[in-house]
């Protein structure tokens, strides 16, 4: 069992986690480990559960995007809008 507790700040450096929001909603989510509050405003991780989830997590490969089927524009407008409505 690890004794080492990880913070926000090291889940960052890790690269596990970008932003506080994402964080939240992993945890609310994804069933991200709630960690421990060590003090009011510090919450804090074992090092075991972060592997763990991490283990947990599907390590397949992201699909690919489908292809563009004959696009012409890049353009987002309203007018792009009403082209591919009428398609």
């Amino acid at each position: 069992m690890s004794l080492h507790r990880l913070r926000y700040r090291d889940l960052v450096a890790l690269g596990i986690i970008n932003n506080r929001a994402t964080l939240s909603n992993w945890i609310r989510d994804r069933g991200f480990p709630l960690g421990q509050l060590t003090g009011p405003n510090t919450r804090t991780w074992s090092e075991s559960e972060i592997r763990s989830w991490l283990k947990s997590r599907p390590s397949a490969p992201k699909p690919a995007p489908p292809s563009p089927k004959n696009r012409r524009s890049r353009s987002r407008g309203a007018s792009a809008l009403l082209e591919c409505a009428h398609q």
